[in-house]
């Protein structure tokens, strides 16, 4: 144990609790990742937010008892037991206050999707990062799904002339409109054509929503959120020789395996591959396409 990276988890209210800690724990897992582990873990849990509730104590139970994870009873208890931390409450309304109780220690942070509901929240957590010299990386899982992490491999951004993505986009009162399965689909088009968007339209209908984003170069990337159909990921990236399909499922890696070893990376150099100017806009660009789904004109960044 003293030559592992001891990991924190705060929140204990979604499926990437059990996901992360396998990933870590579990020998025979066929993605199995060594040289950390999850040491201790605060549960958390938003009482108006019935997902969480209705997840929290399973989670909470499965960690202690499957994975000998110690349950504390403060996110400060967590973060002074652990070498990182992964911030993993589902609720993004939550993330600004349990980070105020963490970045203190100016130990690294890891924030799960969504990083925020409001561009307020968002900024003040990098803000504090500064002011504490807390290394902070936040991103979602799809930003290093393997089909997208193949098609970049061949293609430098400066070659890529648009982008479309498409994903399910369930609507969760809590987490505003694009907020909370949105994140996923504007990680990959971000990932992809970088910063830089200025406006974003949304068309609404029943079972879908079309967000089009308009880059200060000219270019167009859009996402699609459907919440009719197969509810899997993908995507097409632009060149001018032609189009590359993201075909998410294709692969048979796991997102959350890709993402375990970004962040097993981030931790050793306490420098994230996400620039958070990047995570900043992208919150801005959700808040705005929630803005312009609601009035049907385009709306600035």
């Amino acid at each position: 144990m003293a030559d592992l990276l001891r990991l924190g988890m705060i929140g204990l209210d979604t499926s990437h609790v059990e996901a992360f800690t396998d990933l870590l724990h579990n020998p025979q897992n066929p993605w199995h990742l060594p040289g950390a582990r999850v040491v201790a873990a605060f549960p958390g849990g938003s009482a108006d937010f019935a997902m969480s509730q209705s997840r929290v104590a399973g989670f909470t139970a499965k960690l202690r008892d499957q994975y000998q994870v110690e349950i504390m009873d403060s996110p400060e208890a967590v973060a002074a037991a652990s070498d990182a931390l992964l911030l993993e409450a589902v609720d993004g309304r939550a993330h600004l206050e349990l980070f105020r109780r963490i970045a203190p220690t100016g130990k690294p942070v890891f924030i799960d999707k969504p990083f925020a509901v409001s561009t307020a929240d968002a900024g003040a957590m990098l803000a504090l990062a500064q002011q504490h010299r807390v290394p902070l990386m936040t991103c979602s899982a799809l930003r290093y799904a393997a089909a997208l992490t193949a098609v970049l491999a061949k293609t430098p951004q400066a070659e890529i002339i648009g982008a479309d993505f498409y994903g399910p986009l369930n609507l969760e009162p809590t987490q505003p409109g694009f907020f909370w399965y949105g994140i996923h689909t504007a990680e990959m088009l971000f990932a992809t054509l970088g910063k830089g968007c200025e406006t974003v339209t949304v068309t609404t209908a029943a079972d879908h929503d079309l967000a089009v984003g308009r880059w200060r170069d000219g270019r167009l990337g859009t996402l699609r959120g459907n919440r009719q159909g197969n509810h899997t990921f993908g995507g097409l990236v632009h060149r001018r020789e032609g189009s590359w399909f993201v075909d998410v499922p294709s692969q048979p890696k796991p997102y959350y395996a890709s993402l375990m070893e970004q962040l097993l990376r981030f931790f050793a150099s306490r420098e994230s591959p996400v620039d958070p100017a990047e995570s900043l806009e992208i919150v801005r660009f959700l808040e705005a396409a929630n803005e312009s789904r609601a009035t049907g004109h385009p709306v600035a960044l």
